[in-house]
Formats: structure tokens, C-alpha cells, sequence
């Protein structure tokens, strides 16, 4: 039947369901828990992404733009990914902004559950003493390196740093789906749970 897929049914029969079970926080709980599966991690890394917004992704009702995280930048109407990834680039965390938005100011949520003695890895636009009090105040070890104005600097080991890519690779392998690399939701929320969903299939299961 035209319009339908043979396994799953009418496409918007998938849609409806999709959008109800992210109501439910089905899909939010489902990568909470995989994600947990593999216990606190040694290394923590921390970033972000560009993703394009589709003119589809305009008109989500809620506040506007701004509060459906689609912001304008350089490279026009985008969103912004912040991500928290462990060694092996196996995403723990995600959160939405608009394009717009700086990093560090999305850090301390995105650090929460930073566990005891982990070390966090991220890059120069992260290196705020605040950041860097956060993260020891948790019992974790910050590895980030000092933006060239900072007068004082402490202990930095760029050997460690080298394994900070695995957290790049992760956006470029979420890339792949084409509803992550190009957002055509226009509520952050559905857009958050298909960057679930594809962290699922692509990491957790």
C-alpha cells in the first residue's frame, strides 16, 4: 500500500507513536539506562556540535526560536550539541542550545554526574575557573588545555589530551543518520530524542 512501510505501518502512525513515547521519556530513560550499563567511566570527554536546521524545523510553538534551541550563527539557523562522552566516544549526555550559544556556560549541566576520580577532557573554550573548580570539587581531574592569554597555569598532559578526538568521532558517526546531521524537527524535544535514538543504535545496543 502506498504510503506505508511493510514492517511498521503509515508514517504517521510511526510519527504519532514516536512523539507520545518521547512524551513518556520512553526513549529518555531507555538511553539513561544502556548508557549506565557500562558503569562510571575513567575518562570523560566534553563537546559539541553544529547541526544545520532544515526551514522545516521553523514555526515549533512554544516560545520561538530560542526556546526550541535554534539559534543564528555564521553558518545561518542552526543547533548546537553539547555531548559528554566517555574514553571509547561512547556518548553519556546530550544537550540542546541554539547555534549561537557559547560552550562553557553549558558545562556544569552537562557535568552533573561527573564521576569520582574521572578525568575530564575537553577543549579551550571549556577553560573557566569555574569549570575547573566544578569538576575537582567533584573528585575528578580536569585535562584541558589554558587559552594563550591566561596568566596562570597548572598541570596540563597533552598525551592524555590525544584521546579528546573519540568525542569528535562520536558527532561524525551520529552524523551519518540524516535526521542528526539535518534537523527537521521543530521542537527540541523530538529533536533531543532522535539524537537519542541514533546514539542507541549506534553505541548502546
Amino acid at each position: 500500500m502506498e504510503g506505508c512501510t511493510v514492517d511498521y505501518g503509515p508514517p504517521k502512525t510511526l510519527y504519532n507513536r514516536f512523539v507520545r513515547w518521547r512524551a513518556k521519556c520512553v526513549w529518555e530513560a531507555a538511553f539513561a539506562a544502556l548508557s549506565a550499563a557500562g558503569g562510571p567511566p575513567a575518562e570523560v570527554l566534553l563537546g559539541s556540535t553544529h547541526v544545520k536546521a532544515h526551514r522545516s524545523a521553523a514555526g515549533g510553538k512554544g516560545g520561538g526560536a530560542r526556546s526550541q534551541a535554534i539559534g543564528v550563527s555564521r553558518g545561518g539557523r542552526n543547533t548546537k550539541v553539547h555531548a559528554v562522552c566517555d574514553g571509547h566516544g561512547r556518548p553519556l549526555t546530550f544537550l540542546l542550545t541554539g547555534g549561537n550559544a557559547a560552550d562553557a556556560p553549558q558545562a556544569l549541566a552537562l557535568l552533573q554526574a561527573v564521576p569520582e576520580g574521572a578525568i575530564v577532557m575537553a577543549d579551550k573554550a571549556y577553560d573557566a575557573d569555574a569549570i575547573r573548580r566544578f569538576i575537582e570539587s567533584s573528585s575528578a581531574v580536569p585535562n584541558i588545555p589554558f587559552k594563550a592569554n591566561r596568566r596562570w597555569k597548572g598541570c596540563f598532559s597533552p598525551f592524555l589530551y590525544r584521546g579528546r578526538n573519540a568525542i569528535e568521532r562520536m558527532f561524525c558517526r551520529l552524523k551519518d543518520f540524516r535526521r542528526v546531521a539535518t534537523r527537521y524537527d521543530k521542537l527540541a524535544a523530538n529533536f533531543l530524542a532522535t539524537v537519542q535514538i541514533a546514539a542507541l543504535i549506534a553505541y548502546w545496543l
